[in-house]
């Protein structure tokens, strides 16, 4: 049993798919510069192919065809992948390669799927890509030294999947002109970018309405565009690795937000918008520069992994207590709401009665104030899973405020801790998980 087709008749067609795929990368690393010839001492290699038998069904058999020994593939049930990775192919061998299998494959039922081409030596995509694969649905082309995706990129019409991670791509031609009005837009749903020289996230790529997943860790982002918010079906969003200083508010507008990492960057404060991410399940913060949370990060009722380790909230804590005094307008309306002086829309301008309608209570329960413009900025520990204590952001209404909320006399340190207790069993029971080190 040493030939292939004793092999098939008593393995069956899987087995014989390994045992191709092993005697593949023997010949490689015998002479991996002779890809297009024929070992001597080999006989007959063989395809699979689809044969439809009794009942309908579509099996796969072992067909013979001629001696010259191309770059593997490996198929696998139920679509048609082509795996020619860490092969060092260079693109004029891609090319020629595509371009033979591009006219095997116009005659044949079926389409090919999926092309993965890691780790090789290509600086280009082939242009036979997009003529002779349109069907294409994963095009993985990480590991190479592309410096730009050019216009064959945009041939692929049903392209689902696109990895493109630690390559050379960043400058202004990196991605292909009109990609925004190719059918890409309504057919990526995966683009994986990491690893690259980004220093912004291009335009186009905020156009992709269909995106579920966007990968862009590890280049040199110096922030994140407001026009992120395009992005509605967005479920994951990496962007770990970078230069990023500061989150827009518009990153809470996107609805399907599951997963968002944004650790080892220089952020410093985290926008109360956030709390909008009502479907959010992992937040990653660690190795940041954050100094206290929001207390609205409370409302992420959802979130199950939050990573915060690296940060100075969890080796010091930093408190401002800057103030400025409130205005005699601020004043007048303090005394309106605490007292509960009655008025009607007739009784005030429009600009007052908005303005009467922007108080915000005093989170201190003892206290029974309100604030309008002037607040002050407080820091209250929050136990999460009775284990850590996060500094969460309070507005109180003024300094002398004896809140629970506030740490700033030793006297009431008892009770802040607490009444933090008391707010933490809530929050245990929403974070599942924090990641503090």
């Amino acid at each position: 049993m040493t030939g292939e087709g004793n092999i098939s008749e008593w393995v069956g067609p899987q087995l014989l798919c390994r045992h191709r795929e092993c005697q593949r990368r023997n010949e490689v690393n015998k002479d991996q510069s002779a890809l297009h010839q024929s070992p001597a001492d080999t006989g007959p290699t063989f395809k699979l192919k689809n044969k439809r038998g009794a009942g309908g069904h579509v099996t796969r058999e072992p067909s013979r065809r001629d001696n010259r020994t191309s770059l593997g593939s490996v198929v696998t049930a139920g679509e048609a992948e082509l795996n020619w990775s860490r092969l060092s192919v260079s693109t004029e061998t891609l090319e020629s390669e595509l371009e033979a299998r591009g006219e095997e494959r116009r005659g044949a039922r079926e389409a090919l799927l999926r092309l993965l081409l890691p780790h090789n030596r290509l600086v280009s995509l082939p242009r036979a890509l997009g003529s002779g694969f349109p069907h294409l649905q994963l095009l993985d082309v990480s590991g190479n030294a592309l410096t730009a995706l050019g216009p064959e990129l945009l041939s692929l019409r049903g392209l689902r999947t696109l990895l493109a991670k630690n390559n050379r791509l960043g400058g202004p031609s990196a991605l292909p002109k009109g990609l925004a009005q190719s059918p890409l837009c309504r057919s990526l749903q995966v683009l994986n970018l990491s690893g690259n020289c980004f220093q912004e996230v291009p335009a186009s790529l905020l156009e992709l309405r269909a995106l579920q997943t966007l990968s862009l860790g590890g280049n040199q982002l110096q922030s994140i565009p407001a026009e992120i918010e395009n992005l509605q079906s967005l479920e994951c969003l990496y962007l770990g690795g970078n230069f990023i200083k500061e989150i827009p508010p518009e990153l809470g507008n996107l609805p399907s937000l599951n997963y968002l990492v944004l650790c080892d960057n220089k952020i410093q404060s985290v926008p109360p918008q956030l709390s909008q991410l009502h479907s959010l399940r992992s937040l990653s913060l660690h190795n940041n520069l954050l100094t206290y949370l929001p207390r609205e990060i409370l409302n992420l009722i959802h979130l199950e992994e939050l990573s915060l380790r690296g940060n100075p909230l969890v080796v010091r804590f930093v408190r401002d207590l800057t103030y400025d005094p409130p205005t005699l307008l601020e004043l007048a309306a303090r005394t309106i709401k605490i007292r509960n002086i009655s008025y009607t829309p007739y009784d005030l301008p429009g600009n007052l009665l908005r303005y009467l309608g922007s108080a915000s209570n005093c989170p201190n329960p003892k206290c029974g104030g309100v604030y309008f413009d002037c607040c002050v900025r407080q820091i209250k520990f929050v136990d999460f899973c009775g284990k850590y204590r996060l500094p969460l952001m309070h507005y109180l209404c003024s300094p002398e405020c004896s809140s629970p909320c506030s740490s700033a006399s030793h006297s009431s340190t008892s009770q802040s801790e607490s009444d933090s207790e008391d707010e933490a069993s809530v929050a245990a029971r929403r974070m599942q998980k924090v990641l503090l080190g």
